[in-house]
């Protein structure tokens, strides 16, 4: 079993066997490891020169020549990184291989148009490798659940606006209510030029690059993202182009905090509760959204709707869209 772990990391028989022995018997000599591992003066003299080399043991000089192993830990530890970096590769070559492939086969195999990923990790990969891939615009549907805690993307995003790339999200109503998500993440990345805007339900999760290329979960899982579809050029992305575009019409905008605005706008604190407001999170949800006290919500709720001479949620929006305030 030992012997296969070892194999397993680059350190084949009778290598790992020596070195096991070293670990037990520090500070023997070449012939003393030999009869340990029942090996030839030989094949122990050239196990020891190849684990010296790969700086897993060190060679003792004195009156007799002595071996010592290097600490497990940062031994094996070392080429266990070697093959998960090995693997990392492997796995990226495989992602790249199957894009050419793709490419190749969608032209005689319809069926192309539509790929199932599966895995957390795989899912995760592609998502990334989409927005690395976009040319012009990124366009999304945000609510949960999440491959990764909200703000996870935030530095990526951040980097392709500056690069040109456009990105246009929409928030489902649990996204913005996660607790210091409208803060430290969707107003950041509209301070950099997203667009967001928000909506009350949103029909699925969806990431798209272009016209080129979207991922969308399969199912409606609550709690977890475990498959994805891919979808390819073909008449279900043109759909989800269609989608998008219709939803982004019914949203609100979010506006970042620095955004320009005339004597009779908003502060930036209303101009949040106003978002929030519009995509009908309640009191609490607002409050925990913002960082504020239940009581300070209500009141500056309060406060707001006197200012919009509204007297229901739904006129203060109306009165806030009049006054190009949303």
């Amino acid at each position: 079993m030992r012997s296969a772990v070892f194999e397993s990391v680059g350190l084949p028989e009778p290598d790992g066997a020596v070195y096991a022995a070293l670990v037990a018997h520090p500070q023997v000599t070449a012939t003393e490891l030999g009869q340990l591992c029942g090996l030839s003066p030989t094949l122990t003299g050239r196990s020891l020169a190849r684990l010296v080399r790969a700086g897993i043991a060190s060679r003792i000089s004195g009156r007799t020549v002595t071996f010592l192993a290097a600490a497990p830990d940062v031994a094996i530890g070392s080429l266990i990184g070697q093959q998960e970096e090995v693997l990392r590769q492997a796995r990226s070559e495989v992602h790249s291989l199957m894009e050419t492939y793709r490419e190749a086969s969608r032209y005689t195999h319809p069926a192309q148009s539509v790929e199932v990923l599966t895995g957390r990790e795989n899912i995760g990969h592609r998502v990334n490798q989409l927005q690395e891939g976009a040319r012009e615009q990124v366009r999304g549907f945000d609510r949960p659940p999440y491959l990764n805690h909200p703000g996870f993307n935030l530095r990526r995003v951040r980097r392709r606006l500056r690069e040109g790339i456009g990105y246009r999200v929409i928030y489902s109503r649990e996204a913005v209510a996660w607790p210091q998500r409208l803060e430290n993440d969707i107003l950041v990345s509209c301070a950099e030029g997203e667009q967001a805007r928000v909506r009350p339900e949103l029909p699925m999760k969806m990431i798209m690059a272009d016209a080129r290329q979207a991922v969308i979960p399969i199912g409606a899982e609550e709690h977890a993202v475990e498959a994805a579809y891919v979808i390819h050029p073909s008449s279900l992305l043109d759909a989800l182009v269609t989608l998008f575009e219709a939803e982004w019409e019914r949203a609100v905008p979010i506006r970042a905090t620095d955004a320009p605005h005339g004597e009779s706008a908003p502060d930036d604190d209303s101009r949040r509760l106003l978002a929030l407001l519009a995509s009908g999170l309640t009191d609490e949800a607002i409050a925990r959204s913002l960082g504020w006290s239940f009581r300070t919500t209500q009141r500056r709720l309060q406060r707001l709707m006197r200012e919009l001479s509204a007297t229901t949620r739904f006129q203060a929006g109306m009165a806030a869209r009049e006054r190009g305030w949303l």
